[in-house]
């Protein structure tokens, strides 16, 4: 009941889920633009469960805090440079995120289509397998996150109550935002383009080359101010040309 009463562990909780909150926008954004491959009526479930793995991975992570921040010690040695266990998850979650960034860009420019001939198979692999991918960048997404919130409160309550906090707002905005970036096409290539920014970000981190994320949300607000602009303008027009829609994967009966 004292640490209710201390000013200072309020400031720390309001200023991390902020925070939080922030460095969830890649995270929600990653989401959407997965569940976007399912079904529309998967697709709630889907950023449920999602955004439900990322608080759980969080929460599991800070109290865990002493392995977190062993992770800082050095496995091995590139070119003089040590790599540590923590480098290891972000360049490997930013190699992850180029890689898929650019298969999403294909899938979605080119045209691919895949068939699956196994009745009701294609949603359901579909599903597990968007899970998987969530699963797997929430550990590296999570990890970003946790180091931030060991600097910036002293107890690991709050660290959890804002996290837990952060991630339910985030619940609330993904549906919003998801939806929108699968009604604009030009949206979801910018949402694309954002992570392999992030993915490249993540991997200069790996290697010790910090880039401020500072600069890679400007670019991103910026971006996406310039084209909300762009909608608004193609909505005073005459004539409102229909958006070009992207291709998504369909299955047998030629559900998306």
């Amino acid at each position: 009941m004292e640490m209710l009463a201390d000013p200072q562990v309020w400031l720390a909780f309001v200023t991390l889920t902020a925070l939080e909150i922030v460095l969830g926008i890649d995270n929600i954004i990653f989401i959407s633009i997965l569940v976007g491959r399912l079904p529309p009526e998967q697709r709630p479930r889907g950023r449920t469960i999602g955004l439900a793995l990322a608080m759980v991975t969080r929460i599991m992570l800070l109290l865990s805090i002493a392995w977190v921040m062993g992770l800082s010690a050095d496995l091995f040695t590139v070119l003089g440079m040590g790599i540590s266990g923590r480098d290891v998850i972000l360049i490997g979650g930013g190699l992850f995120l180029l890689a898929k960034s650019t298969l999403e860009i294909h899938h979605g420019l080119e045209g691919v289509e895949e068939s699956q001939h196994k009745e009701g198979g294609a949603v359901r692999a579909t599903f597990t397998s968007v899970i998987v991918q969530i699963a797997i960048i929430d550990i590296v997404f999570s990890l970003d996150s946790v180091i931030t919130a060991v600097g910036m409160a002293d107890h690991v309550e709050v660290m959890i109550a804002a996290v837990m906090v952060a991630v339910l707002m985030m619940m609330f905005l993904a549906g919003p935002i998801s939806d929108f970036v699968d009604r604009h096409p030009t949206i979801k290539m910018l949402a694309l383009s954002f992570l392999i920014l992030v993915g490249v970000a993540l991997i200069g981190e790996g290697f010790e080359f910090h880039i401020p994320k500072g600069y890679v949300y400007f670019a991103m607000a910026f971006s996406v101010a310039v084209e909300m602009l762009n909608i608004r303008i193609r909505k005073k027009q005459p004539v409102d040309p229909d958006p070009v829609k992207l291709r998504k994967r369909l299955d047998d009966d030629g559900v998306q």
